[in-house]
């Protein structure tokens, strides 16, 4: 029988043959050093406002409100520059020159549009977290390597910028890590202590909420999509609709990938996931995603991974094995550890311009491979919070030891929507 893993590995061989969008290509078979990339973004809400200044020549802008649709095309300069506005997302994913869509949605229609976007030929820029759920993500890999599409989650602290608190890039953290300098295995903790900020109070939902007229600027039953058709409340769209279980994961969801991509790129676990998580937290409601205290992770090799909701531990390392210590602000109690790191060979290269990407059809430093799994992590601790298990996962079957935890992992889709590659 072919596992879902088996499944994965597959698919990442096909990737070997990419096809380059023939607009992009010259007589010679170059690209051109003239033709610029163009791109489509679907979603104007506030995060959309980074995917405006972003690289590409920007076609088109889709929202379901008109409101915000409106916003951003006085923003970009509206019909006058060459921008397209759009109400349904296949509309603008079905014009032949647009090379990259930017799914700048909330979660629970990344992977449907990532997924169209992807048989349309176009290559995708997509908001983390990657998928709302373990089934969406595999859903999102299959179709990206089958019609051999460019794909970028985005987040990018494994490969540019200084990482939160610890005021220095990652790649300093995976020198210290490859080159056994504190030991094996590891402990990492994500605290407010060690430099990252769950956000727990601000993405929460709320219970008992009164059904509310629906603003006459919103397609609600659009936004909704593949959710659960639920009264409208303003709490539940636009800038709060983390706080539910249906379109996110509350401050797991909004900061997850950010936190935790980096640490499967520093552990070198990109193709795999922890065995087990450990939830302390209150019980949840079905619906309104609530706070939590703590989340461990444990990989096979016996390394952790702690959540502190609570910041618990002020005095905690972020990285912490047998040799050594790493706190915030790169602190160590090993002596001269940055003149040590500095000595080392740096981290193998990666392409770190998605346009670079999509030019030469070679893999983004964070694709959809390493991206699932990433995702993947942070969909075994959103799923032991919402359930309020502790729970065990295999990485060859992509499946928990609990029926409720694997009815998490295909969660049906409202009519019609539904995963078609």
């Amino acid at each position: 029988m072919t596992t879902r893993r088996q499944t994965l590995k597959t698919l990442a061989a096909m990737a070997t043959v990419q096809i380059v969008p023939s607009r992009l290509l010259g007589l010679n078979g170059q690209t051109p050093p003239s033709e610029e990339i163009t791109k489509g973004i679907i979603g104007c809400g506030g995060i959309s406002v980074s995917h405006l200044t972003m690289p590409g020549k920007l076609l088109a802008l889709c929202d379901v409100d008109r409101k915000h649709l409106a916003q951003r095309m006085q923003e970009a300069g509206g019909e006058a520059a060459g921008v397209t506005g759009y109400h349904d997302f296949r509309e603008l994913i079905a014009r032949d020159d647009i090379d990259i869509v930017h799914v700048a949605t909330p979660p629970h229609w990344h992977a449907l549009m990532a997924i169209a976007a992807a048989k349309a030929g176009k290559d995708v820029w997509c908001e983390k977290p990657m998928s709302r759920t373990i089934g969406e993500g595999i859903a999102m890999v299959k179709a990206v390597e089958k019609y051999e599409r460019m794909f970028r989650i985005n987040t990018w602290f494994r490969f540019q910028a200084g990482f939160y608190g610890m005021r220095a890039p990652v790649q300093m953290l995976k020198k210290a890590v490859a080159n056994d300098l504190l030991g094996w295995p590891l402990k990492v903790t994500v605290s407010a202590s060690t430099g990252f900020d769950w956000k727990l109070n601000i993405w929460t939902g709320k219970t008992g909420l009164e059904p509310q007229p629906v603003p006459p600027e919103l397609d609600y039953d659009l936004w909704l999509g593949p959710a659960p058709n639920k009264p409208y409340h303003i709490h539940r769209t636009h800038g709060t609709f983390r706080g539910y279980w249906d379109y996110d994961g509350g401050g797991l969801g909004d900061m997850g990938m950010h936190y935790l991509d980096p640490v499967q790129y520093l552990l070198d676990k990109d193709d795999q996931a922890p065995v087990s998580v450990e939830i302390d937290a209150d019980p949840q409601d079905d619906d309104a995603i609530g706070t939590w205290r703590r989340i461990e992770l444990t990989y096979a090799d016996g390394c952790k991974v702690i959540l502190d909701g609570e910041d618990r531990d002020k005095e905690a390392a972020y990285l912490e094995g047998p040799k050594g210590k790493i706190f915030v602000g790169f602190r160590s109690d090993i002596p001269d550890l940055r003149q040590k790191i500095d000595a080392l060979p740096d981290p193998a290269p990666q392409i770190t311009d998605f346009h670079e990407s999509v030019r030469t059809r070679k893999k983004f430093a964070l694709n959809e491979q390493n991206g699932f799994w990433s995702c993947t992590m942070l969909n075994m601790a959103i799923t032991a919070h919402r359930l309020n298990k502790n729970l065990k996962f295999d990485s060859k079957t992509l499946r928990f030891d609990d029926p409720a935890a694997n009815a998490l992992i295909d969660q049906p889709m409202r009519a019609p929507w539904k995963l078609d590659i």
